[in-house]
């Protein structure tokens, strides 16, 4: 999958209210991703695909609601020669039923096998505001004259028919879906590919293996894999519902195979998932035999201690078992408990990630704890233990009109790239940094977290513009140094 996020936000629907004309524009944001394709008649193509977050724009009223504009201009290079482009606007959908919701974009070039350069820009035609700019690259693999699996497109929504659709193709109208996580609500992913150039090899029948791997040990989900027999044909859409109800939290691919009668591999295509789903976790104690090179690294006086430092790594039903375990009291329980946890975890090689993690727990104990809270139980110590140590912090102590504060930017947390979290000090006193704001997905985002930071000194701004009198001064540089 080849994809680009623009500006990440969080999706969401909100009222009219919200959206009188004020005097302080909202900046336009999109999220954007591309897809490769292949057609008989017309070769190797690429699919962009845009997300407009609706309540971004400014709207003007019409007769049954409200309506907005976007300019959108690309331009694709190759060696500094532009070879297609494309400049057009579009309207919104009408906004009624007093919710602005996010809406969709597709446009498709067809290109030769190559590396591309994109210039994208797109305005909001009902503000004052600058464009927003994307550059960015893409890889053109050569799908016609081989056995070839298309990108794998996961969709929003789709339905069969509806050739009049900007968003058709092979018998579907397929909406797609830019964000690659699946919380717990979604039980369903809904993918389509297409494989090409079968009718050029030799046999009748070939097969084709549809399976998930867990993408950090390789292990094959075996309940959800499909094998489908299909007869050659130029082109062979597949779109099916894959049911995630009882797929665990975690990071999965996708995986489709083309194989012989004789199981062989001819061609294969992946897609990358993170998966929220909270189904029971147990920690079986029953067989757990107690190691004692294990055991002798916990001290009696911190058997609970650690027992408590796993809460930041583990799920929510693991947490209860913890907890009722701390309460009981009973070390020998205690002590199995974490053993088994490590071996739930980690197998064989239990010790050496217990080891490892206790490090890190004396690390954070030492560096973020405070009067009243371990640090493990602390905000930055939860967030170093749960995602490792930050790629980049910038720390500001003292400043003219924030209070203390912290920036974390990672710049890989599994499938998520250039996240970052926002620590601050309201107290003044000991060392107890709390969690502000963060882009992490299922982290606490707070819009307003920059007029919170500078709270210090600073009067209340508005609903629809929290930092309006907050302006940017020396020494008051949280907003750049988080990337707004």
């Amino acid at each position: 999958m080849k994809y680009i996020l623009i500006i990440i936000v969080a999706l969401c629907t909100v009222s009219f209210s919200a959206f009188s004309q004020k005097e302080k524009d909202r900046k336009l944001t999109a999220y954007l991703q591309t897809k490769q394709f292949s057609a008989p008649t017309v070769g190797n193509y690429v699919e962009i695909h845009i997300q407009f977050v609706g309540y971004t724009l400014n709207y003007l009223p019409v007769e049954n609601g409200l309506i907005g504009e976007v300019a959108v201009q690309m331009t694709i290079s190759q060696n500094d020669s532009i070879v297609n482009s494309d400049a057009y606007r579009l309207n919104t959908p009408v906004m009624v039923d007093s919710i602005i919701d996010d809406f969709y974009d597709i446009k498709r070039f067809a290109l030769n096998p190559g590396n591309y350069k994109v210039n994208l820009q797109l305005l909001d035609m009902n503000s004052d505001k600058d464009p927003v700019k994307a550059t960015f690259m893409i890889n053109v693999e050569e799908f016609s004259d081989a056995l070839a699996i298309s990108d794998v497109l996961i969709a929003e929504s789709a339905y069969k028919g509806g050739e009049e659709s900007p968003f058709y193709k092979s018998g579907y109208s397929i909406i797609p879906r830019i964000s690659t996580f699946y919380p717990s609500e979604l039980s369903n992913l809904p993918a389509y590919i297409e494989i090409y150039n079968m009718n050029e090899l030799s046999d009748s029948v070939y097969g084709l293996k549809q399976y998930i791997t867990n993408a950090e040990t390789g292990e094959e989900l075996s309940n959800l894999t499909i094998y489908s027999r299909h007869t050659p044909e130029a082109v062979t859409p597949i779109f099916r519902q894959i049911d995630l109800t009882t797929v665990p939290t975690g990071t999965y691919t996708l995986n489709y195979t083309v194989i012989d009668r004789n199981f062989i591999e001819l061609a294969s295509q992946s897609f990358e998932f993170e998966r929220s789903n909270d189904l029971e976790s147990t920690i079986n104690m029953s067989d757990i035999v107690i190691d004692p090179a294990f055991q002798a690294s916990i001290t009696s006086d911190s058997v609970s201690y650690y027992l408590l430092s796993l809460i930041p790594i583990s799920k929510p039903s693991q947490v209860k078992l913890i907890i009722a375990e701390y309460k009981s009291k009973n070390e020998e329980k205690q002590r199995k408990m974490i053993q088994a946890f490590w071996k739930e975890t980690s197998g064989l090689k239990m010790y050496d990630a217990w080891i490892r993690y206790k490090i890190e727990v004396n690390k954070v104990e030492e560096t973020y704890s405070s009067n009243y809270q371990k640090g493990y139980e602390t905000d930055r110590g939860r967030v170093y233990l749960q995602y490792g140590p930050p790629s980049r912090t910038f720390v500001r102590e003292n400043s003219p009109s924030e209070y203390p504060y912290e920036i974390w930017e990672y710049n890989k947390i599994g499938v998520f790239s250039n996240k970052k979290f926002v620590f601050y000090n309201p107290d003044l006193i000991n060392n107890q940094y709390r969690l502000l704001h963060s882009d992490m997905v299922g982290e606490l985002k707070n819009p307003r977290w920059s007029y919170e930071l500078a709270k210090r000194n600073t009067k209340n701004g508005n609903v629809d513009d929290p930092n309006e009198y907050n302006p940017d001064s020396w020494g008051n540089n949280s907003r750049q140094m988080f990337g707004q």
